[in-house]
């Protein structure tokens, strides 16, 4: 089974690609969504699977980031 990981921070980019590209992936990817707003303690996670903005998709270890909402430093620093 593939795995799939969404980071993001809670933007209306963010939430917005949330919306509209989880719903591409086939149903049989186990998805986990990330807010940093919820867990920032997961930031370094996502910066370890090479993420360098959010919103970005984990799949399968390899990052792809959708569209431009804020820098990992931006995340960082709040």
């Amino acid at each position: 089974m593939s795995k799939a990981t969404f980071y993001h921070a809670g933007c209306p980019v963010c939430q917005d690609a949330e919306k509209n590209m989880l719903g591409f992936l086939d149903p049989k990817v186990d998805v986990e969504v990330v807010d940093f707003n919820d867990d920032s303690s997961r930031i370094s996670e996502a910066e370890s699977a090479g993420v360098k903005s959010v919103p970005a998709l984990v799949l399968n270890g390899q990052p792809y980031h959708i569209n431009y909402g804020a820098s990992m430093e931006e995340v960082k620093n709040g």
